[in-house]
């Protein structure tokens, strides 16, 4: 194969990254359209005028997704990618069913604790990893993350207009129905995957105590610990601030995410085909560390917060595409659906944690001292992930070397 062809993805790859990405998003379009509407739709339930209750319900699929995301990630790597997939879609359906049916709170958490037990991420992940090669892995993980911001930009335009067609049950149910399609996709349109590496002894200690994983799960932690807690104020903001009404908040939040699809795109391109993959990510979440300084000292008005979002969105792209790519081609070959399941929970418990500290700094100390908070945070990532070991770009047949 020349240079020139393996710079290029074949079919099957395009293929892989397009069938995986639509999956991710069916299943997060259901889960988006639900939160610009949650808190809303509570006060009609029993027990909904409990905020500690309405706030466990939107955080129990995180703490579910952290505890099965590892149990998964193994079961993946020891009985197939795909198997477990269909699994956690029928799960995650089950429970959006539980939920759209509730007639309470307590039966909304126990549906959102289902939801949170189809914990496919790290499966998918490390499916993507299978059949891609590594110098087109970033990109096929680039349209899944890709996937993800694009339907929650969505998600903030039509959820208050599907709430009010087809209301809360309507949405739970939608969710139910759409994973039940992306199993129908995954069987159709995703390749075969390769053979599970069978009934071995995983190395789990070796993936839990490896240097370098464990500093791209301290930037995965960090990344989504960031964006739950800059979310918590951010709306507020653009109400107080912008004088923005919430119903508009799409106008802002959908040019920042496009404009920042288009900047990612070159940069991904970039750091693969010039094997400039050290510089990139720094750059990024350096670049992060600025937003959160832009938003402390200048962060009122509605064009200085589009601007910071967008950047924020720049960065994030880039690092959510670039994270699970390095841990596939980090982790052992046998464990990397374990090593995907330790990071995939590490995501889920940023997610938890941004959002519980974020209400209680804000609460506290102000929506400055959240920024304050998420820059140290940042900052501290920054200093982690310069000494990391960037995979270098595979050039030949031989062992990947690290820098």
């Amino acid at each position: 194969m020349s240079s020139l062809d393996a710079d290029r993805m074949t079919p099957e790859e395009r293929r892989t990254g397009a069938s995986l990405a639509s999956i991710f998003a069916l299943r997060m379009l259901g889960l988006f359209l639900i939160l610009p509407v949650f808190s809303v739709h509570a006060k009609t339930l029993p027990g909904g005028d409990n905020l500690a209750l309405v706030g466990f319900a939107l955080g129990a699929y995180g703490l579910t997704q952290a505890v099965f995301q590892i149990p998964y990630g193994i079961a993946s790597d020891l009985w197939g990618r795909k198997q477990v997939i269909v699994t956690g879609l029928l799960i995650f359906a089950l429970g959006s069913f539980v939920a759209a049916w509730a007639p309470d709170m307590n039966w909304v958490i126990a549906g959102r604790v289902l939801q949170g037990a189809g914990a496919i991420s790290a499966a998918v992940t490390a499916l993507a990893a299978d059949l891609t090669r590594e110098q087109h892995r970033t990109k096929v993980m680039a349209m899944i993350g890709s996937s993800i911001g694009l339907v929650f930009a969505l998600s903030l335009v039509a959820a208050p207009v599907l709430y009010g067609w087809i209301g809360m049950a309507g949405l739970f149910s939608m969710t139910g129905v759409l994973a039940l399609g992306a199993i129908g996709l995954l069987i159709k349109a995703v390749p075969p995957a390769p053979a599970p590496h069978g009934h071995e002894k995983l190395p789990l200690r070796r993936v839990v105590f490896d240097a370098d994983l464990f500093r791209l799960n301290i930037g995965i932690f960090t990344l989504h610990l960031v964006q739950m807690a800059m979310f918590v104020v951010l709306p507020h903001a653009l109400v107080d601030t912008a004088e923005l009404a919430p119903s508009s908040h799409w106008r802002v939040y959908l040019p920042a995410v496009l404009v920042s699809f288009a900047i990612m795109v070159p940069a991904i391109i970039a750091a693969e085909r010039r094997d400039k993959m050290r510089t990139v990510f720094l750059a990024a979440v350096a670049l992060l560390l600025v937003v959160q300084a832009g938003l402390y000292f200048f962060g009122e008005g509605l064009w200085p917060l589009a601007l910071w979002l967008t950047l924020f969105f720049v960065a994030f792209n880039i690092l959510e595409a670039s994270l699970p790519s390095l841990v596939s081609r980090t982790a052992p070959p046998a464990a990397k659906g374990a090593a995907l399941g330790v990071y995939n929970t590490t995501q889920a418990f940023g997610l938890f944690l941004g959002g519980a500290l974020g209400g209680y700094i804000a609460q506290h100390f102000g929506d400055n001292a959240v920024y304050a908070i998420c820059g140290l945070l940042v900052l501290g990532w920054l200093v982690v992930a310069n000494t990391m070991n960037f995979p270098r770009r595979r050039v030949d047949a031989g062992r990947v070397q690290n820098v």
